[in-house]
């Protein structure tokens, strides 16, 4: 899957993730606002895709600037990019992106058509995000057996990136591989993403896949009926502790517990080398509300207080490898992701 987000003709097209999977609906983004608005709003998510979207929203701004002054100042690209840096504190993708657009301009400035010139950075950082997808799935796929029954939380398939997925495509390159495997998916409160995103993705490419709550983990790790577990990563630390949706650290403790193997799937660009350890990841608290209403509906006492973190951390110690484009990380982590 490619069509949930491409350029054309000056305009950013999104897939509404929000109205998956029962109606197709794609966002317009004309501008940086826009995509700022896309990113709050939750129409798209997915750390990589994060980092994707906000390139192109670079290029927005760039060419809002140029079409009001006809000339783009670094401190133009800057304050672009601060805006969409304060989107969403916890997805390292985002920001790496970020930094790599504003090295782009630097590496152009001046130039009269500075706004192809990002653009075509977004469009390569686009396209070597499915280039890296695939990679790290194909290295995925070998250490699944055939038969497996794995189990995944949140989304993290083609939706969450360029195209292809990093959890999911690891299960997408196994089934394509012919292992016959079988994937339990999380629902993933208060989103969903589990639910409406992930086992349509699954369904879509003839994967069998079983939906359960996430408070299903202990119990289904304790039946043996969960061969591997494999998540995706919106940060990782220079330990390999390591920042995912909410629940994540839950399912790790079970796999633990039951000596089940737990794995992170997820592009180089995911490891921050800045941020020594998962105690110093910034998490996301996202808005009550999220957690009180399904859509406009009160699930709730109305006055009830709520609290929703949008991200928790597990420990590397619970972690027994780290699926990337460049192989298989495995321990010690921090030696190795230093070498990244």
């Amino acid at each position: 899957m490619t069509d949930h987000i491409y350029w054309k003709n000056g305009v950013l097209y999104l897939l509404d993730q929000r109205e998956l999977p029962f109606r197709k609906t794609y966002v317009k983004c004309r501008t940086a606002g826009d995509v700022i608005t896309a990113i709050n709003n939750m129409t798209v998510r997915g750390a990589p895709l994060l980092g994707i979207v906000a390139a192109y929203g670079m290029v927005l701004g760039a060419k809002e600037v140029m079409a009001a002054k006809r000339s783009v100042r670094r401190a133009d690209i800057a304050r672009i990019a601060k805006k969409l840096g304060a989107t969403r504190p916890t997805a390292v993708n985002l920001f790496w992106a970020l930094k790599r657009m504003m090295e782009a301009f630097e590496g152009h400035a001046g130039d009269t058509d500075i706004v192809e010139d990002m653009l075509g950075e977004a469009l390569a950082i686009h396209v070597e995000d499915i280039e890296n997808n695939r990679m790290l799935s194909l290295y995925g796929a070998e250490i699944i057996d055939k038969g497996d029954t794995i189990m995944t939380h949140c989304n993290a398939g083609a939706l969450a990136t360029g195209g292809y997925g990093t959890a999911l495509g690891v299960m997408r390159a196994a089934h394509e591989a012919g292992k016959k495997i079988k994937v339990i998916a999380t629902e993933t409160r208060p989103y969903m993403q589990g639910s409406r995103l992930t086992v349509w993705e699954l369904m879509q490419e003839g994967i069998p896949v079983e939906l359960v709550p996430e408070n299903h983990a202990g119990l289904l790790c304790s039946r043996g009926v969960v061969n591997k577990i494999i998540t995706g990563a919106d940060r990782i630390a220079a330990n390999g502790d390591t920042a995912n949706k909410i629940g994540t650290f839950m399912i790790a403790l079970a796999a633990d517990a039951h000596k089940i193997p737990f794995y992170i799937a997820a592009p180089v660009s995911t490891f921050d080398k800045a941020v020594e350890d998962g105690g110093r990841i910034e998490i996301e608290e996202r808005s009550a509300r999220e957690v009180k209403y399904l859509d406009d509906r009160l699930l709730t006492v109305r006055d009830a207080k709520a609290r929703y973190f949008g991200f928790d951390v597990t420990p590397s110690r619970y972690i027994s490898g780290f699926i990337t484009e460049k192989g298989i990380i495995k321990r010690p982590f921090a030696k190795y992701i230093r070498m990244l």
